[in-house]
């Protein structure tokens, strides 16, 4: 088996590029861990606003 790179400090160091490809990386990893967060708490949001509106139904069901 033949590896692209000799060594792992030449893996991290992508041939001068290795900080564009690992910035790249993490940058990505961020922006989709952000979405998936801001997509998590509004999904919670909304569920905390209809159980809102469930209880303000029956309310005003039961005092009619």
């Amino acid at each position: 088996m033949t590896f692209q790179f000799e060594s792992i400090s030449e893996f991290f160091a992508m041939g001068g590029y290795g900080f564009y490809v690992w910035l790249s990386y993490a940058l990505t990893f961020i922006a989709i861990g952000g979405l998936i967060w801001l997509s998590r708490r509004e999904h919670k949001a909304i569920l905390d606003q209809a159980k809102k509106e469930l209880v303000r139904e029956e309310k005003l069901k039961h005092s009619a």
